[in-house]
């Protein structure tokens, strides 16, 4: 073998050897560092909402969430703070005729403190909104957004914290009350869960 061929295939040898090392460099980093690299560039790329929106809530906790600006969860110690209204009503339920006098806090302004994002642009675009109250045991019922809206209801639901003089339980949470129900259903108990959305989405998708 000649002097030159020994050079050119220690050369290619050494040229294989180069590439092999930087294939397994690129294989240990690629563009996205290391798995374990990605995992907590991304957690700690998570929004801080992310966290919050999956927390599980504590008993009595309320959560406001849904078409707002500034979701929050709130207690029946935090409506008792807040400026207090009564209402005596009359509904019947599945245990008879009901006569109560509640003490509470105004829906709509707990609902405001959330800002709701309705459409500006259109005309009375907060016609558009409503709004699902859960309860205990997945209990839910639905409110138009003019329901509860003092501008064009003349009667106030209420969040309560009492029932006749008697205050509620903390982990029992508030209950709605609708004075202008005939009927008990939407007198949602153990009230958890307080979500504004708006009709567009679900109107203009079956066009």
């Amino acid at each position: 073998m000649t002097e030159r061929a020994t050079r050119g295939r220690a050369a290619v040898a050494a040229a294989a050897l180069a590439a092999g090392a930087l294939l397994l460099a690129g294989c240990g980093q690629g563009d996205g560092g290391t798995p374990d690299a990605k995992a907590a560039s991304a957690a700690s790329s998570a929004p801080p909402s992310a966290a919050v929106s999956v927390k599980p809530l504590a008993p009595g906790e309320v959560r406001v969430a849904g078409e707002v600006g500034k979701p929050y969860t709130l207690t029946l110690a935090d409506l008792r703070g807040l400026p207090q209204t009564s209402a005596s009503v009359k509904f019947t339920s599945a245990k008879g005729e009901q006569e109560h006098t509640y003490q509470g806090v105004p829906l709509n302004e707990v609902l405001k403190r959330a800002e709701p994002r309705f459409d500006q642009n259109k005309k009375n675009g907060a016609l558009r909104g409503f709004v699902s109250a859960t309860g205990g045991g997945d209990y839910r019922a639905v409110f138009a957004w003019a329901e509860i809206d003092p501008a064009f209801a003349r009667s106030q639901v209420l969040l309560a914290v009492s029932e006749d003089g008697v205050a509620f339980d903390d982990a029992a949470g508030p209950r709605l009350v609708v004075p202008q129900d005939t009927k008990g259903g939407r007198y949602v108990s153990e009230l958890n869960g307080l979500w504004v959305g708006v009709v567009d989405p679900l109107v203009d998708g079956v066009k």
